[in-house]
């Protein structure tokens, strides 16, 4: 008989990597998201939609900002405030090396 307790069911993963390239790409990410899609794309849609509003796919985009509209650029607002924020974090953490998952160091 086996005392599982003894062994972890998965080996413990390496030590020493250097997560302020996964900080500074997941930042870069959300303020693309943010700014690109979620406030540039929707004031552009709304800018282009005339009097009788454009279709994109299923949805009718009028020229008025909407209470959608509206909650698209706040939360375009929320994402590239939190990816600043990340961004800002991968330039204050302690250095290490770049160590890819797995690999031997």
């Amino acid at each position: 008989m086996t005392d599982l307790s003894e062994r972890p069911p998965v080996p413990p993963e390496e030590t020493g990597g250097d997560e302020r390239i996964g900080l500074g790409i997941a930042g870069s990410l959300l303020l693309l998201f943010g700014i690109g899609f979620c406030i540039v794309t929707n004031v552009a849609l709304h800018e282009m939609a005339g009097a009788g509003g454009v279709l994109v796919g299923p949805w009718l985009v009028g020229h008025a900002f909407g209470p959608y509209g509206y909650a698209a650029i706040a939360l375009g607002i929320l994402t590239s405030a939190f990816g600043a924020v990340l961004i800002v974090l991968s330039g204050r953490t302690r250095h290490g090396p770049f160590v890819l998952p797995g690999s031997t160091y």
